[in-house]
Order: C-alpha cells, then structure tokens, then sequence
C-alpha cells in the first residue's frame, strides 16, 4: 500500500503561483511513477502532469507545458507541482497519484487514470479573475 497526502491548494489571483506538495508513504513508493490530475465540478478527471521514478523523466498535458513544472524527492518521499501563470480554468480539485505497473522502466510516464494504483485525497485550487 501506498499513501498519499496533497497539501499546498488554496485561492490565487489569475497570473499568480501555487505549489503543490504531496507526501507519499508506504511500501517502496520511491518506485512509482508519479502524477497529479485534476477534476474541476461537473468534468472528468484530467491528466495534469507525471514523472518517471528512475529516470524523472517527465510528460505534461499540452495546457500545462510552460506553465506547470513536476518534480520528485526519492529521499523524501515527495512530488512537487509547481504551478505558475495560473487561469481561472485551472481551478479544480488536484490528485496526486501513484503507479507502480512500469517499475524498473527509464520511459513510463503514464497519463491515464486507469494507469494510476493509488490516489490521494486531493487539495482545491481556486484561481480567482
């Protein structure tokens, strides 16, 4: 098992910066590929951003490319979304999440939901006009 913890949400004026953290535990969670996703109301849950475990190599969805950046402390435990030039439409509930299904690949960088074992609780970010 593997828990994860968001923390770092809150309310931002467009234009404005947010960091997410998310503190994960458990069984080797230093070899699951990380990501976070969001879910604003009404919508699907969407792909933000994901970082490989070994290599950290990273994959972002087209909207965030520039904007957002992901990265990864083994020795702690912890991934890190750093959120800058924020739109209203990036308000939503963020996950982190946790898959383990590519262990021991350099190039596993999974956008899918379905390709996630373990979620978070999720953190709201409200980005204001």
């Amino acid at each position: 098992q593997v828990q994860l913890v968001e923390s770092g949400g809150g309310l931002v004026q467009a234009g404005g910066s947010l960091r997410l953290s998310c503190a994960a535990s458990g069984r080797t969670s230093s070899n699951y590929a990380m990501g976070w996703f969001r879910q604003a109301p009404g919508k699907e849950r969407e792909f933000v951003a994901t970082i490989n475990s070994n290599s950290g190599r990273t994959y972002y969805a087209d909207s965030m490319k520039g904007r957002f950046t992901i990265s990864r402390n083994n020795a702690n435990n912890t991934v890190t979304l750093q959120m800058a030039s924020l739109k209203p439409e990036d308000t939503g509930v963020y996950y982190c999440a946790a898959s383990g299904r590519g262990s021991g690949s350099y190039l596993y960088t999974p956008s899918l939901p379905r390709q996630y074992d373990y979620w978070g609780q999720g953190t709201q970010v409200t980005v204001s006009s």
